[in-house]
């Protein structure tokens, strides 16, 4: 079995650059690398997006992933963001989260994601978000070549086509939280 399916979402909400929200740890301490409460919210929600109670997805192109990778503390980068996003997801259907790859090893991950079996879930910082899924599709034209930074609420799909002719690119608005949007990013 290859991989059929790839969930690639973006990190859940982090403190601004006014200082305005504080991230916070899950210990309750300040920390700037880690989500904000809103964040941990989205983490907590995420869990039942990708596996719902009564087996019954929000959205007929999600489902349950069997692999998910997130962004890696590295010393470049030392955001706990990505990790935290899905840990809530991983812990409710007994996966150990796949940390092998930090912000700007990419190329590694996406070939490491398209080596795996079944459905990825992958969280990630969304500036490098374009550049994975350009990888994924082969092009630079199926998908959006930039994810705003405002943006915490979709999940980009891509589902492999029959006869390994590519994938299909579609967006997933979460709408999990007030003030999620319905819009795709265009």
């Amino acid at each position: 079995m290859a991989v059929i399916k790839i969930m690639l979402i973006r990190h859940a909400e982090k403190p601004d650059d006014a200082g305005t929200t504080a991230g916070v740890a899950q210990s309750g301490a300040r920390d700037p690398e880690e989500l904000i409460v809103q964040g941990w919210q989205r983490s907590g929600a995420l869990a039942r997006f990708f596996s719902p109670i009564d087996g019954h997805f929000s959205d007929s192109r999600i489902t349950t992933p069997n692999v998910i990778f997130a962004a890696a503390v590295a010393k470049h980068s030392k955001s706990l963001r990505p990790q935290h996003t899905v840990l809530c997801v991983a812990d409710l259907i007994g996966l150990q989260l796949d940390l092998s790859h930090p912000k700007g090893d990419e190329d590694a991950l996406v070939a490491d994601a398209l080596a795996r079996d079944g459905v990825v879930l992958i969280a990630w910082q969304h500036e490098a978000i374009p550049g994975i899924a350009n990888q994924i599709l082969g092009n630079t034209t199926t998908c959006p070549q930039a994810w705003s930074g405002d943006r915490f609420d979709l999940v980009w799909v891509f589902d492999r086509l029959p006869n390994d002719q590519g994938w299909a690119f579609t967006q997933v608005p979460q709408m999990l939280l007030p003030g999620d949007k319905k819009d795709s990013i265009s």
